[in-house]
C-alpha cells in the first residue's frame, strides 16, 4: 500500500492509495475468474482497466472525509485498512454507473478513451467474430458493469470491517444504491419525454449525482466511524448543496466544455439531449426573449450531431442568460453547503479539507 498517514487527507496523494487497494482485491479475483474461462477474463480485463485507469476518486476521498469527520482515526477500533477498502468499493459503484450510462447515452468516449462497450465492440471487429459486433459490446458491458456492481458489494463485505461498522453502513449503503439507480431512471424519462421542468431535473440531480456522490459516501465514513444523528445530518445536508453544484458544474461542462478537460466531445449534453437545469432555465428564458431561439434549441436538442450545429445550439443557450444563472446557483449552493459544517464539531484539519474539497468539487478541478 502507498504510504499513508491516517491524519492526512492530501488531495493528490489519496486517489493511489484507492487505486492501491482496488489493485489488490482485483488481483485476489483473477484466480476465480480464470477458472470460469477465456472470455470471462477478456471481459473483465476491461472492467479491470475502467476501474484503475482514470477517475478521480471522489467518493472514496468523501467517505475517507466523513470517517476523519467523525474522529475515526483517533477513536475507532477499526483497522484503517479496512475503512479504506470499505470506501474504495465505491468505485465500483461508479464504475457500474458509468459503464451502464455509457450504454444508456450511446456514448463512443469517456476520460477521452473508448467506453468500455466500444472497446469491446472494437474487439469483435478486431477478431472477425460471429454476429453484431455492436451488441456484442452492449451486452459484454452491461454484465461487465454488474459485475462492478458485484464487486463493490464484495469488497465492502469483506473489508476487515467489524459486523458493528457493517450494521451502522446498512441505510448508507442501501440509499445509495437505490438513489442513484432512480436517478439513472428519472432522467431516463425526462429525456423520453423531453421534460422541461427545472423542479425534476434538479430530483435527478439529487439522486442521481448528489446523493451518491457526496452525501452518501460522507454519511458512509461517519457510519463507520459511529459518528453521532447530528454530524451525519450536517454531512448530508452538506453533501446534498455541494453534490447539486457538483452536478451543476458537470451541466455546463457538458455544453461548453472544453474536451480536452471533459474527455468528452463538445456539447455532448445537446446531443444527447440531456434534460439539465440548464437546458430547462435556457427553455425558459428564450421562452421570453426569443421564441426563434427557443424553437431552435428544442429543435436541436437530441438531435443535431455536427459540431457545427452543436455550436450553434450551445450559442442560443448562451445568449439566454441561463449560464450565468447557473454559475449563481453554484455559488449559493457552496455557500450553504459550507455552512452546514458550521453547525458540528469538526476537527479543524477536517474541516479545512471539506471546504478545500467543495472548492474543488465545484470548480471542477478534481
Amino acid at each position: 500500500m502507498s504510504s499513508f498517514d491516517a491524519h492526512d487527507l492530501d488531495l493528490d496523494k489519496f486517489p493511489e492509495v484507492v487505486r492501491d487497494r482496488l489493485t489488490q482485491f482485483l488481483d485476489a479475483q483473477e484466480l476465480t475468474i480464470a477458472g470460469i474461462g477465456a472470455p470471462v477474463t477478456d471481459a473483465v480485463a476491461h472492467l479491470r482497466s475502467f476501474v484503475l485507469n482514470g477517475g478521480k476518486r471522489i467518493r472514496p476521498l468523501y467517505a475517507w472525509a466523513g470517517f476523519l469527520a467523525a474522529q475515526g482515526h483517533k477513536n475507532s477500533s477499526e483497522k484503517l485498512e479496512s475503512v479504506l477498502d470499505a470506501a474504495a468499493s465505491l468505485e465500483f459503484i461508479q464504475a457500474c454507473a458509468l459503464i451502464h450510462d455509457d450504454i444508456i447515452d450511446s456514448s463512443d468516449t469517456r476520460r477521452g478513451a473508448p467506453t468500455v462497450h466500444r472497446a469491446v465492440e472494437a474487439d469483435h471487429r478486431a477478431n472477425s467474430f460471429e454476429g453484431d459486433p455492436e451488441h456484442f459490446g452492449v451486452s459484454v458491458s452491461i454484465l461487465a458493469g454488474d459485475m462492478a456492481l458485484v464487486w463493490a458489494e464484495d469488497m465492502l463485505q469483506d473489508s476487515g470491517l467489524s459486523a458493528e461498522a457493517l450494521a451502522r453502513t446498512r441505510d448508507a449503503w442501501r440509499g445509495m444504491r437505490t438513489e442513484v439507480i432512480g436517478g439513472q431512471l428519472l432522467d431516463i424519462y425526462l429525456e423520453s419525454h423531453a421534460n422541461e421542468s427545472v423542479e425534476l431535473a434538479d430530483s435527478v440531480n439529487r439522486f442521481k449525482t448528489a446523493a451518491y456522490t457526496i452525501a452518501r459516501p460522507l454519511h458512509l465514513g461517519a457510519s463507520i466511524a459511529g459518528g453521532s444523528p447530528q454530524l451525519i445530518d450536517a454531512l448530508l445536508h452538506y453533501g446534498h448543496d455541494i453534490g447539486i453544484a457538483f452536478q451543476l458544474r458537470d451541466d455546463l461542462l457538458g455544453v461548453f466544455g472544453d474536451p480536452a478537460i471533459t474527455g468528452k466531445p463538445a456539447g455532448d449534453d445537446i446531443r444527447e439531449g440531456k434534460r439539465t437545469v440548464l437546458l430547462a432555465l435556457a427553455l425558459q428564458r428564450a421562452d421570453k426573449q426569443s421564441p426563434e431561439a427557443a424553437t431552435a434549441i428544442r429543435a436541436g436538442v437530441g438531435k443535431v450531431t455536427s459540431p457545427e450545429d452543436i455550436a450553434v445550439i450551445a450559442e442560443h443557450i448562451r445568449a439566454t442568460g441561463a449560464e450565468e444563472e447557473v454559475e449563481q446557483r453554484i455559488s449559493q449552493l457552496t455557500e450553504s453547503g459550507l455552512a452546514h459544517l458550521d453547525d458540528v464539531d469538526i476537527p479543524d484539519e477536517v474541516r479545512a479539507q471539506l471546504r478545500a474539497l467543495a472548492i474543488r468539487s465545484t470548480e471542477r478541478r478534481m
